[in-house]
């Protein structure tokens, strides 16, 4: 069926969306241009401070990727594999607990070991005592402030990652494929190796991409255990030296990390093709019991208890005596959480109305010349999930600046103030989280078919008002999911709140990163459990979702 003719001047009011989708990537391109032109532009006058703290800053950053990368390989590898192909008792609440470790940030995961494990602290007290010592100079742990430590708690944190990615793709893998190489004489190891991670391969690649891009994006982890990444020096040369264009050229290097991991993954695959053309059987999981059965469960455990039972009861423990003991909540922490849910769900409210605008805009010109330029446009606005916060914040700055001149001109020399304003952190969220609802506008857009929209527009229904009646009540799924994963990654958004928040304006991540920054760990518990348990609404989302699917396809 043919889209009916419109009228020039409704073809005109139905350029709304392309229009508004075109504003969006340009906001999402003008701070990585500004970033360039801002880097490439400076004096050489920081370069003798770039020298001396770059080098090690890249290698730190690149040690600290390799290893996050080896560790949530294997374990969200490993625990897929586990969970797909063998069956025992706990094998379908494992299914859904391996993802509990998301519902953590990464700082603070750092935040409860370094309390925990202190000197001082609980577990390195208890263990003096059982063993007859006295003081922390006659029996200490290895201290875990250091890269080891940084590599350990991101890997355990992040693996969700890798392990939803390739669980998804363990059980979509036909079973006529491994029943034939067995045939042929491989040995369970060697099927594994040979022809189920090679099948799996891209699927691990996205998880790990995931993973890295999180663990680049990283800055209270890496600070507070003392390893100084790239995001830390963007971080300290802005903060403590006012450095622009030093922070702007670190950035830039991060950015050139990115892009060097993307392409390099995506070469190494680029010759490999991997089809299937027979009927598609599920693989049949081996059923264990007896002792295997509760190795393979203690081996699934391990991540869980590392990766979330542990950290979380430490906090919620310290929280509850923190209550109990009458001290209550502070002022500035409950402060701190409204200013959190503020901002998180106008970020919300805007993400979501940017992506919306964008994905409609692709769909509405799908016949129309200039069809691939919006296809393009979508792209460009899906990059800001990319780029680490850091980098987003300081490629904001001049833009914004520039901004705010031409409107303090145009309004009689008047400032704005659009610099450290609630409305620029909200707009470097939206930035950050737009590729969630685009993404999942378009899938859901896929699934209304092309025919009622051409019945509506042959009733004389406008863009706007198809939109209304017939797109948003069957996105409603999509929209709500949306919105759910913006608000809680918002909730969780430290590097770019650090540097854009107004003064004397705190959330719970930058509240819980100055707690441990000075090493007082009173109040930190409480910003922590409350960060935890609304992380925990997206996780059970996926934890139903994955659970459902495996079920249906075993």
């Amino acid at each position: 069926m043919k889209p009916p003719n419109l009228r020039y001047s409704r073809a005109v009011r139905g350029l709304w969306a392309p229009s508004g989708a075109f504003l969006v990537g340009l906001a999402v391109m003008a701070p990585l241009l500004a970033l360039g032109w801002h880097a490439l532009g400076s004096d050489l006058s920081h370069w003798r401070y770039l020298a001396g703290t770059m080098p090690a800053a890249l290698r730190n950053t690149m040690a600290l990727l390799a290893g996050v990368g080896l560790l949530v390989s294997l374990l969200g590898a490993g625990s897929a594999w586990l969970v797909t192909a063998y069956d025992f008792r706990g094998r379908t609440i494992l299914s859904w607990a391996l993802l509990l470790p998301l519902a953590v940030p990464t700082y603070i995961m750092a935040y409860a070991y370094l309390d925990a494990l202190h000197p001082i602290g609980p577990v390195q007290s208890t263990l003096r005592g059982w063993l007859g010592y006295a003081s922390p100079r006659e029996f200490r742990l290895p201290d875990i402030r250091n890269m080891t430590g940084a590599v350990f708690v991101l890997g355990f944190v992040l693996y969700p990652y890798v392990y939803l990615t390739m669980r998804s793709m363990f059980l979509t893998q036909s079973a006529n494929l491994l029943e034939a190489a067995r045939i042929l004489g491989a040995h369970k190891p060697e099927v594994f190796w040979r022809v189920v991670l090679p099948l799996a391969r891209p699927a691990w690649a996205i998880g790990l991409s995931l993973a890295l891009l999180e663990a680049l994006n990283d800055i209270g982890a890496s600070e507070f255990l003392g390893v100084q990444t790239l995001t830390v020096s963007v971080y300290t040369s802005w903060t403590t030296r006012s450095d622009l264009g030093a922070a702007a050229q670190i950035a830039l290097t991060m950015l050139v990390v990115i892009v060097g991991l993307l392409l390099m993954e995506r070469k190494g695959r680029a010759r490999q093709r991997f089809a299937n053309t027979q009927r598609m059987q599920p693989m049949r999981p081996r059923v264990l019991r007896g002792l295997p059965a509760a190795i393979a469960l203690m081996l699934g455990l391990l991540p869980i208890l590392v990766g979330f039972a542990c950290p979380v009861a430490y906090l919620s423990i310290e929280a509850v005596q923190r209550l109990n003991g009458g001290q209550g909540v502070s002022n500035a922490l409950t402060r701190s959480l409204s200013n959190t849910v503020l901002l998180a769900l106008l970020a919300t409210v805007v993400t979501l109305a940017a992506g919306l605008m964008v994905a409609w805009a692709t769909r509405t010109l799908r016949e129309a010349a200039w069809r691939q330029p919006v296809r393009s446009i979508a792209r460009v606005a899906s990059l800001g999930y990319a780029v680490p916060g850091t980098v987003l914040a300081i490629g904001l700055f001049t833009p914004v600046m520039l901004i705010e001149k031409a409107l303090g001109e145009l309004m009689g020399g008047r400032s704005l103030f659009l610099m450290g304003s609630v409305g620029l952190l909200v707009s470097a969220y939206a930035i950050r989280f737009l590729a969630i609802p685009i993404g999942a506008v378009e899938a859901g857009l896929t699934r209304v078919p092309v025919s009622i929209e051409y019945a509506a527009r042959t009733l004389g229904a406008r863009p706007a008002h198809v939109l209304r009646r017939i797109h948003l009540p069957l996105l409603r799924p999509a929209l709500v999911a949306s919105a759910l994963l913006i608000f809680v990654e918002a909730m969780k958004e430290l590097p770019a709140t650090l540097l854009l928040r107004p003064l004397d304006f705190d959330t719970l991540a930058t509240w819980l990163y100055a707690e441990a920054s000075r090493g007082s760990y009173e109040e930190g518990a409480v910003a922590a459990v409350a960060i935890v348990l609304a992380g925990l609404l997206p996780v059970v989302l996926l934890a139903r979702t994955d659970l459902s699917y495996g079920h249906r396809k075993q």
